[in-house]
């Protein structure tokens, strides 16, 4: 078993509980919905005065434009929140990347916005385990790491999203130049309450398919319609039936239709797909085009198609399976057992790994029923896991290597 040096030491000594709790109590009395502007506004101006701390540029960029399918079947471009980068020794031979968001599921006018004590060790409240508890984590690892004198050959980057909890379609395209020529990247969604870790993740697409059709008196001509909500509703079946091992398909609203009398000319069906593997990507890709074009066929209507794969799947590659063995030891260095399972969740560690960069998603703290006004952070965590980053960290950039 490794043992820990003097130096290892002294910078996990470092790492303190209470101005960790105080960023988290500070950050999740804030809103932060993936909608609310100005909360994040509020919210990356405060991230952005934490991290600079660290000796590296901070900026806010501004989002990529982003469109949605509207109800009516027009097209709405979104806004986003801005993003935050921080930017450390940019000309070092070794690179990392560290992810987070600063959004959470939570409108402005959700119910869930007030922080309190579950007992003296558990904390509810609107992202404090997801993911403003593992941003404060990865913010005191890397403040602790820049202690030690061994990241002077190591330089990284840091992204706080402002859209993850919507699939991060505004910084998907940063988050792909970011992770170029990277050795690892660690992100700090919250791992389980035992400490299990995300491994393989599954993929995830949503598209929506607006349909065209014609209108007819429903009595008096209905065979001179062309009914768009029948189509879309034999396209949600006709989806339905490509779940099979390795996808599941879940056709999830359907928008349209009108008075009883009138045949609906106008239909869009919102679907997703969680794939397991990129091969099961590309078969669906395909057959979701050609079960399109049977639809208009069969139907005489136009349908379009909108939407992507916007996580890849996450497998387990041997890069993966090197970053995972070094955590693992990292934490029985420190007394912590690390395992890890797979999980049909997605996040921003997809896209990185796409990418060819080796990552653990799941550095953050240990809590639960995120999504939810039951969410909840395990306090104890905060230190425990920055120092396992902060430990992670040291010896990535001792080895330079994986």
């Amino acid at each position: 078993m490794h043992t820990l040096t003097d130096s290892e030491r002294q910078v996990l000594e470092t790492i303190q509980q209470r101005p960790m709790l105080d960023q988290v109590e500070s950050w999740s009395a804030v809103n932060s919905g993936s909608g609310n502007l100005d909360g994040l506004a509020t919210t990356a101006k405060m991230l952005a005065d934490a991290f600079s701390v660290l000796p590296g540029e901070v900026t806010l960029v501004n989002p990529e434009l982003v469109d949605r399918v509207l109800a009516d079947g027009s097209i709405k471009t979104v806004a986003h929140g801005q993003h935050l980068l921080v930017t450390v020794r940019p000309d070092a031979p070794t690179q990392l990347l560290f992810t987070g968001h600063m959004d959470t599921v939570f409108p402005a006018d959700h119910e869930f916005q007030k922080l309190r004590w579950l007992d003296d060790g558990v904390l509810n409240g609107p992202g404090v385990a997801d993911m403003k508890g593992g941003i404060s984590v990865m913010l005191a690892a890397l403040r602790a790491v820049e202690l030690s004198a061994s990241l002077s050959r190591t330089g990284y980057q840091v992204l706080i999203n402002s859209d993850e909890e919507v699939g991060s379609p505004s910084s998907a395209k940063l988050l792909t130049e970011l992770a170029r020529n990277k050795l690892a990247a660690l992100t700090y969604e919250p791992a389980l309450p035992d400490g299990t870790l995300a491994g393989a993740r599954g993929g995830s697409g949503n598209f929506s398919i607006i349909f065209s059709g014609l209108s007819a008196h429903a009595g008096r001509n209905p065979d001179d319609g062309r009914n768009a909500l029948l189509a879309a509703a034999d396209l949600a079946l006709r989806l339905k039936r490509l779940s099979r091992e390795g996808l599941s398909v879940n056709p999830a609203k359907i928008d349209g239709g009108g008075p009883n009398n009138v045949v609906p000319n106008h239909a869009i069906l919102r679907v997703n797909f969680r794939p397991r593997t990129p091969e099961i990507v590309t078969q669906t890709e395909a057959d979701l085009h050609r079960i399109i074009a049977d639809i208009e066929h069969e139907h005489d209507v136009r349908a379009h198609l909108h939407g992507s794969f916007g996580r890849p799947p996450k497998p387990i590659d041997d890069g993966a399976a090197k970053l995972f063995a070094l955590v693992k030891q990292t934490g029985a260095d420190l007394g912590l057992s690390i395992a890890w399972r797979s999980s049909g969740g997605v996040c921003d560690g997809n896209n990185i790994a796409a990418c060819g960069v080796p990552a653990v998603d799941t550095m953050g703290v240990r809590g639960g029923h995120i999504h939810s006004k039951d969410e909840f952070l395990i306090v104890e965590s905060l230190t425990e896991r920055a120092q396992l980053s902060a430990l992670t960290i040291m010896r990535l950039s001792e080895k330079g290597a994986l």
